[in-house]
């Protein structure tokens, strides 16, 4: 057997493997600081350019948009050039780009930039899961996935923290700057990576065009029904994505590897999992984002107590994720995915009922299950993703991975704009609607149990792991 197929059916050697972990890890934080980060510096940028409040807000949409648009088209692209190299190339784009923000006067132009950042960071993100798969022996994938869900929700919880403190010394574009230590970081450990291995196979333009026409133009629409004037522009617009959808869709079955992996979703668990994850992601940004207007409306609370509050959340998700990744290498993911879920819906029904005048720790305790149900769920989720794609595929796998939590998160910060729309947003209907979708996202993950849907054919998983241990 020759050394570079050790590696892939072995993951990389020690100490190489553990720089690689280094680099993925601060990557991966780069792109979502970076997502979150923009959020504390919005009101002092609207100042200082100028403009206001509701213009200001697409310096965050914009990054979203073109993060979820670009990472399909990228994980595709990646397996055609390398995914250490369209890594590496993401991460020099996003350093790049970063630097641009000290000369931003304008609000366009400092969209420019982040559109490109958003590119550096999707060309990154698109392939991450793939390179995990190669770093990581295939029997240490699921804690491989679990320190990455560790790296996502510890950055999260920290980047308003930055945000705030970067504000306070200093003008707003170093806001954006804080995450660039992480980028260089990423790139002089990213040279442990696993070496790239192309593939002389033509890149499908027309598909990504169409693929990223269509994510942009229902989301798009989606955001603009909540937060426009014009429902019927906005409806014309999801009308629009839908119908290239549809011929993108079609054209993609005749694809051998068609950069919307419907190959990979015509198989029953990835198609569970994939829905599943998605709904598990739109019930918990539902509750975190609906959770402030209700303890600060209905409860009193001032900022420092409602950001206290929630911050159990990603610290228990921050224990639980690695643990429920290790898990994940020994036990079905269908069985720990179906106890996290029904630990979540417990914890959002008593946070739906909560006592009249709740205290610091009647909150706390409940936001702790919750996140630690969340945890249980979504790193044996993703690793049943990656672990039973066929190896060709791990990019694709990676990136539909990425794209549904993106596009789950996206869809749950509209639904929470809509129920606040119809003044229901701040009362106890978020976390019963949360709820519900976490229900579903239950009965998927148990739904994988049937021995007819955990069990993939030998012939797509004897390089990820022995069939008779396929979870």
């Amino acid at each position: 057997m020759q050394p570079d197929q050790i590696s892939a059916a072995d993951g990389l050697p020690k100490p190489r493997r553990f720089v690689a972990i280094a680099a993925i890890s601060a990557g991966t934080a780069l792109t979502i600081i970076d997502g979150g980060i923009a959020t504390v510096a919005l009101p002092t940028i609207a100042r200082d350019l100028d403009v206001g409040n509701s213009a200001v807000v697409t310096v965050v949409t914009v990054y979203q948009l073109i993060l979820a648009m670009a990472l399909l088209p990228f994980s595709g692209l990646g397996d055609r050039i390398g995914l250490k190299r369209m890594y590496q190339y993401g991460q020099l784009l996003f350093t790049v780009a970063t630097l641009l923000c000290f000369f931003a006067k304008s609000l366009p132009f400092l969209l420019v930039v982040r559109a490109a950042q958003a590119l550096g960071a999707a060309a990154a993100l698109s392939v991450s899961s793939a390179l995990i798969r190669s770093i990581y022996p295939a029997k240490q994938l699921g804690r491989g996935l679990g320190i990455n869900s560790v790296v996502v929700s510890s950055s999260a919880a920290l980047a308003p923290t930055i945000g705030g403190l970067v504000l306070a010394i200093a003008p707003w574009p170093w806001v954006f700057a804080s995450a660039v230590p992480f980028a260089i970081a990423s790139l002089v450990l990213g040279r442990a990576l696993p070496e790239p291995q192309r593939r002389d196979e033509p890149f499908d333009v027309l598909g990504a065009v169409m693929c990223a026409a269509m994510i942009g133009l229902v989301i798009g629409g989606a955001e603009s029904a909540v937060h426009g004037d014009s429902p019927i522009v906005s409806a014309a617009i999801v009308a629009t994505g839908a119908v290239i959808g549809w011929f993108f869709v079609k054209r993609e079955q005749g694809e051998t590897k068609p950069i919307l992996p419907i190959d990979l979703l015509a198989r029953p668990v990835l198609a569970l999992s994939a829905i599943g994850a998605y709904t598990a992601f739109i019930a918990q940004m539902t509750l975190l984002l609906s959770t402030p207007f209700r303890l600060t409306h209905a409860y009193g609370f001032s900022a420092a107590e409602v950001g206290a509050a929630i911050a159990p959340w990603p610290l228990a998700n921050m224990v639980v994720a690695p643990l429920s990744g290790w898990l994940s290498d020994r036990y079905p993911a269908g069985l720990l995915g179906g106890i996290g879920m029904s630990v979540s819906i417990c914890a959002l029904l008593l946070l739906a009922y909560m006592p009249a005048d709740p205290g610091y720790f009647d909150i706390a305790w409940r936001m702790a299950l919750c996140g630690s149900g969340f945890g249980m769920f979504m790193a044996p989720n993703a690793r049943l993703i990656i672990g039973s794609a066929p190896r060709e595929r791990a990019a694709a796998a990676g990136g539909l991975v990425s794209t549904v939590r993106l596009v789950g998160q996206t869809t749950g910060a509209t639904l929470v704009a809509a129920l606040l729309a119809m003044g229901v947003g701040a009362g106890m209907t978020p976390p019963l609607v949360a709820a519900g979708l976490a229900l579903v996202a239950g009965l998927c993950s148990l739904s994988r149990l049937r021995p007819s849907i955990r069990n993939p054919p030998t012939e797509e998983t004897q390089d990820v792991q022995p069939a008779s241990q396929a979870r």
